[in-house]
């Protein structure tokens, strides 16, 4: 195991920076369709003059069933990075309580992901097992970020740890799949987390809004996560947007929105391609690609000064994979403009 340390510097995320919203931002992977019409009309429709309901009675129910499942599996949360820091504290407290667990505990990380699941690993002071059977706490994403593509061992992993360990699926990009297929069963999903972030499809993430489905008979860890909740965890602008999400017309929208992106990722990749990048595969909206620098220019300095056009990459060192970047799909006139600035 790798030991944890307290969290330093600053965290790397893709979207606005010091500099403001770029111009063609390919380092999100938000929906580029977006925003849908009608969430985005729900969303300034909402009343922020009222308290929403507390404990959130007809969203749960709605998200349920959506979903088809008991009102009760159903977790509301602030933003999908407030819950992974939320139930990383609860195992950080299941392990303090449960010395057979091992001092302080562990969590299990995929080779490439979110920078938050260490974040949370990190200041809980969980260590990082290299071995998810050492681990309490495991995370999947799939399709996978920087990768967008299917986690390997996903299902075995799911079978193994049902009943000794809590597994996360952050499926932040189930609702942008542009291929493939998920890698668990109805059943097996029964059986872990499931971490939804409707945000992304529909193009608005500066609503902070996001919900966990509990797997079946997880009753009492979703106790305690509401304990570790703040009041109000999502506030009118969110509920607006999980509400949204469930209507039929906005799922319809979401369907169609999936058709143009696959299109635009042919035509993006194919691009990429004729100016000497390598393009890694993927089943989402986005992918990671290696590209050709230019002599005697660094990565960073390449993506520096293409910031400076207005065009803003995702560096990838952060999730574990250097000299490559993520580059979500965006539409051609972003894409010739990328093309351009490369170029120049």
């Amino acid at each position: 195991m790798m030991n944890a340390s307290p969290p330093q510097g600053t965290r790397i995320h893709g979207g606005p920076d010091r500099h403001g919203a770029a111009l063609h931002d390919f380092s999100t992977n938000s929906n580029a369709c977006a925003p849908c019409p009608a969430a985005l009309a729900a969303v300034r429709q909402a009343d922020a003059s009222q308290y929403p309901d507390a404990s959130y009675t007809a969203l749960r129910g709605q998200l349920a069933d959506f979903h088809g499942v008991d009102a009760a599996r159903v977790v509301l949360a602030g933003s999908a990075s407030e819950f992974i820091f939320r139930i990383t504290a609860l195992a950080a407290q299941t392990a303090h309580a449960q010395p057979s667990a091992g001092e302080g505990g562990a969590v299990w990380l995929p080779p490439h992901s979110y920078g938050d699941y260490a974040q949370a690993a990190s200041a809980h002071w969980l260590t990082v097992a290299t071995d998810p059977d050492q681990a309490q706490l495991l995370w999947a994403c799939e399709p996978s970020s920087p990768l967008g593509a299917a986690q390997a061992g996903l299902g075995s992993m799911a079978d193994a740890c049902a009943a000794k360990a809590v597994l996360v699926l952050d499926r932040a990009y189930e609702p942008l799949r542009l291929g493939g297929a998920p890698a668990l069963t109805k059943a097996q999903l029964q059986t872990v987390w499931q971490l939804w972030t409707p945000n992304k499809a529909l193009g608005l993430t500066g609503v902070r809004a996001a919900y966990a489905i509990a797997p079946v008979g997880a009753g009492e860890a979703v106790s305690q996560l509401d304990q570790l909740s703040a009041s109000w965890p999502v506030g009118a602008h969110g509920v607006a947007l999980l509400q949204a999400w469930t209507d039929p017309g906005v799922q319809a929208w979401l369907a169609a929105s999936l058709a143009t992106l696959r299109d635009w990722k042919a035509r993006q990749i194919s691009l990429c391609e004729s100016i000497g990048w390598t393009c890694l595969p993927s089943d989402a909206n986005f992918f990671c690609a290696r590209p050709a620098l230019p002599e005697g220019l660094s990565l960073q300095q390449a993506l520096a000064r293409l910031r400076g056009h207005g065009i803003k990459l995702r560096d990838t060192a952060s999730f574990g994979l250097p000299g490559h970047v993520r580059v979500s799909v965006q539409p051609p006139l972003a894409q010739d403009a990328l093309r351009v600035a490369w170029e120049t």
